[in-house]
């Protein structure tokens, strides 16, 4: 039986709804073997960010190494970056091992506000980690920043997409959830030749902690278990709208998704 692999190169989330609590939960659930390399501890819960803890890129590097060279993953999916040097250090080691399948969830800012990445790492993870990328998956608001340009309608959308796709990324999806309509939300996946919408119900609820970080881990998940990106896609939009629709209203602020849900719950 082969088992397949997957490393989350992230921040750790205490409060369980993010981070690589959140994407050892998907990697789990879709049956992945999953690893971890930590770039920051942050103290969280569902009303914010109340401490950001960086390790230093030496200690990131370490981690993954000590993956790669013996757990060699299959895919790998990177959030919360924090800086430059820690950029850097993961563009080393991708090209060092010649690591590929990796997933960019370009982590700019938490649910509740707080910054998880600032200007000089924005540049750094533009010029350098999106020419390594396999996909990328920024919600409008990042894909805005990394693109430079205002996205109002889906068609602003697709030529965002496509300057993603001009940077080096070999597959580019921008999610939807910011511009809900009142019944669905619609996610795009650009393949450089067409453009894949999918949408789904919009769901009214203020529990969607942790959704970027769960549908980038699914789609890593898929990706190391062998699936083409548009399955992998239409698999991770499912798990993310199930998680969502079954979400658990826990906490204060903005409650977790459910992971269990995909396996267990028929919508």
């Amino acid at each position: 039986m082969k088992i397949y692999k997957a490393l989350t190169i992230a921040g750790s989330d205490s409060g369980g709804g993010a981070g690589i609590q959140a994407d050892l939960k998907t990697f789990q659930e879709l049956e992945v073997f999953g690893m971890s390399a930590l770039t920051a501890i942050t103290a969280q819960n569902t009303v914010g960010v109340h401490g950001v803890y960086p390790l230093s890129p030496e200690a990131l590097g370490k981690q993954i190494e000590a993956v790669v060279s013996d757990l060699r993953p299959d895919a790998i999916k990177t959030g919360m970056l924090w800086n430059a040097d820690m950029i850097e250090e993961i563009v080393f080691q991708l090209t060092k091992y010649k690591l590929e399948h990796v997933i960019v969830d370009p982590v700019m800012i938490a649910k509740g506000g707080a910054s998880l990445l600032n200007e000089a790492a924005i540049e750094t993870l533009k010029r350098q980690l999106l020419p390594l990328a396999y996909a990328v998956t920024p919600n409008i608001p990042e894909a805005e920043i990394l693109t430079g340009r205002t996205i109002e309608t889906m068609e602003d959308r697709k030529k965002a997409a496509r300057d993603l796709h001009k940077m080096g990324v070999r597959y580019s999806i921008i999610k939807g959830g910011h511009q809900p309509t009142e019944q669905t939300v619609t996610d795009l996946l650009f393949d450089g030749e067409s453009m894949t919408e999918i949408s789904n119900p919009y769901i009214h609820t203020k529990n969607t902690h942790g959704t970027g970080c769960t549908f980038s881990a699914a789609l890593a998940a898929q990706t190391a278990k062998g699936s083409a990106i548009h399955e992998a896609f239409q698999i991770a939009e499912s798990f993310v709208h199930k998680a969502v629709a079954n979400s658990f209203d826990i906490g204060s602020g903005h409650g977790p998704t459910n992971h269990f849900a995909f396996k267990r719950t028929k919508f």
